[in-house]
């Protein structure tokens, strides 16, 4: 997976893919349109951010690339890659129970804060995509 050329994507399943984590100096993109949402995100090796309608999505640090991101009424799902570990947070339901699977393992149980912000390690290495499930 490694980078996303041109910093965002759509997919063919209707899912977004976005980040670089190569980049020396931040970039962004603004007004990418999916499925009548409006996206901006901004990364580069210290940090990839991602909104929605300028709502926050996804950030972590440092920089990740992301790819098939899907939001869905019970959570979110996603394959994340990059050179180290990082620190991955999202918008999720305000104080609501998530089961968080990394690579299909159950690895904990998280109560969002009462802004919904949910955070996450994830053991990265570069060129090896590891996938995210978030549900509640």
């Amino acid at each position: 997976m490694a980078v996303i050329e041109g910093l965002i994507r759509s997919e063919a399943d209707g899912t977004i893919s976005f980040g670089d984590y190569t980049l020396t100096q931040k970039t962004k993109v603004s007004g990418f349109e999916n499925a009548g949402d409006i996206y901006k995100v901004k990364s580069f090796h210290e940090i990839t951010k991602l909104e929605k309608n300028e709502m926050f999505v996804y950030e972590s640090v440092p920089g990740t690339a992301v790819s098939h991101l899907r939001q869905m009424a019970d959570g979110m799902e996603f394959q994340v890659e990059g050179v180290k570990d990082a620190q991955i947070t999202v918008e999720m339901e305000a104080e609501t129970v998530y089961s968080i699977e990394i690579d299909g393992k159950e690895t904990a149980k998280m109560k969002t804060n009462l802004s919904g912000k949910l955070s996450i390690s994830a053991e990265l290495e570069e060129g090896k995509a590891v996938s995210v499930r978030i549900r509640k």
